[in-house]
């Protein structure tokens, strides 16, 4: 069924994002690490592909940046053991989870979700496809991101507090995971501010030198 989710983002349903799902970028925004996986969501209508540009929203300033390995669920997953969740991951994406941290911040403040901070439109900029067979998941994935030719973010998937078929595993235990059902499995350290009118480019290399990357502009208005 890998083919027909190469046009996951027109049929996924909904997308789950894991927050603070590595250490150090725990730490770097002062909150705990988690014992269990931390779980939000964003709408479909996140989305935004090359060469749409990222727009923050008219009464905010800026945005930070997370890079992020996504999974791209392929059968349905329901209460699945680790085995089985290895085998209903049909492919894999790069994705960004542009958020408004002040506005998230305040809103965690109040006690509030804080859907608006990371579901409002444009906030998951999303790569093409890439098939299962061209990441191996027992090799570390490097993840990296780069705002006006600048490195920000550079980090390894091995250093995930949670693995992504234990994500899969404790997801399913409560919501069902649909075909082309997209998981962000978090980003490493690094995340900061862009604002309007800068240039982000983002990557990743898998095992075999594999590479894939992705460029967006932030609107300038």
């Amino acid at each position: 069924m890998a083919g027909s989710l190469k046009n996951f983002r027109s049929i996924c349903k909904k997308i789950i994002c894991i927050g603070r799902n590595y250490s150090e970028h725990a730490s770097e925004l002062g909150n705990a690490v988690p014992t269990k996986p931390m779980i939000f969501m964003k709408p479909p209508s996140a989305f935004i592909v090359p060469p749409n540009e990222i727009k923050i929203p008219s009464e905010w300033d800026e945005l930070h940046h997370e890079v992020e390995l996504g999974v791209i669920i392929d059968k349905q997953c329901q209460n699945v053991t680790k085995e089985q969740a290895e085998k209903n991951i049909g492919g894999y994406c790069l994705a960004l989870d542009m958020t408004g941290r002040k506005v998230q911040d305040q809103l965690k403040k109040q006690g509030h979700p804080w859907l608006l901070a990371k579901g409002f439109d444009t906030s998951c900029p999303c790569g093409d496809f890439i098939d299962k067979t061209q990441l191996n998941l027992s090799s570390s994935v490097n993840l990296w991101l780069s705002v006006n030719g600048k490195m920000k973010q550079n980090g390894h998937t091995r250093d995930m507090i949670f693995s992504i078929s234990d994500l899969i595993v404790y997801i399913s235990k409560y919501i069902t995971l649909e075909h082309g059902d997209l998981i962000l499995t978090g980003t490493p350290a690094g995340v900061g501010p862009v604002k309007r009118g800068d240039h982000i480019e983002a990557g990743l290399t898998g095992e075999n030198n594999f590479k894939y990357s992705m460029k967006f502009n932030v609107a300038s208005k």
